[in-house]
């Protein structure tokens, strides 16, 4: 572990036309002391967006490209990416977001200050080609814990970063595939800290893309089930009463 470094775990599957822009919102980083490891999760797009990826790591050797053979899921590349990781901070950023410029630092900043272990920001919704607002942003908690996230999914992995000093270097479940597998990350990882802080500036841009999964709450019922029954093995009457505030949560959180 190197002290201070911060590793950026970045998993792109056909990312050739946002990851550029992705990768420069890093570059731009005022905390410059960083590891960005992308992994292409076997991306049918006949190297496109390696060859994006590849250029910006000839320039710049704090940008490594890890190519998987095999399609893993978002769950599994992150794996690929955690454990080539050296930083003693690990921070998600998924292709197509964008970092503000002070990203690392306020968070860093902001960690500091709560002498947290985990620490994650509101962000903003945008068109994936505009850029332009589509739903009002994010404001997050001030804190989260075990129990309220069994509610409700606060926590936007391009927002995070967390202190291998304070907690276990924590690996995705892959069995979960692409779908809730990072509610799954911060169960496991609120079940070690306790609770989570939450920076109410916005520092990250979320590109709602269409088809996304996780906007298709109708697809996320059954998953979301299974993680509260099945993973966290909740009793029957516990589970239906946190999904049906789930449910509500989420169609006030996607409300224009």
């Amino acid at each position: 572990m190197t002290e201070g470094l911060v590793s950026i775990i970045t998993p792109m599957y056909k990312g050739a036309e946002f990851v550029g822009e992705t990768i420069e919102t890093v570059i731009a980083q005022t905390y410059k002391n960083w590891e960005m490891i992308i992994v292409d999760d076997c991306s049918p797009d006949d190297g496109a967006g390696i060859r994006v990826v590849e250029s910006y790591a000839q320039r710049d050797p704090r940008i490594h490209l890890i190519a998987s053979k095999v399609n893993k899921g978002s769950s599994g590349a992150r794996n690929i990416a955690l454990e080539a990781a050296e930083g003693q901070y690990i921070s998600f950023l998924d292709s197509d977001d964008l970092w503000t410029p002070q990203f690392l630092e306020k968070q860093l900043a902001f960690m500091r200050e709560k002498d947290a272990a985990m620490v994650f920001s509101s962000y903003r919704r945008i068109d994936e080609h505009t850029k332009k607002e589509v739903l009002r942003p994010f404001i997050v908690p001030d804190e989260v814990t075990y129990k309220s996230m069994l509610k409700t999914c606060d926590i936007f992995p391009s927002t995070a970063i967390y202190d291998l000093k304070k907690t276990d270097k924590i690996y995705f479940n892959e069995a979960m595939g692409s779908l809730r597998d990072d509610y799954v990350y911060w169960l496991h990882m609120l079940k070690e800290i306790k609770v989570g802080h939450g920076n109410k500036e916005i520092l990250v841009d979320y590109r709602m893309r269409k088809g996304s999964l996780t906007a298709d709450k109708k697809k996320v019922v059954y998953p979301q089930w299974r993680v509260l029954r099945d993973v966290e093995g909740l009793p029957l009457h516990t589970c239906i009463y946190n999904i049906c505030c789930w449910f509500v949560i989420s169609y006030l959180k996607y409300r224009k």
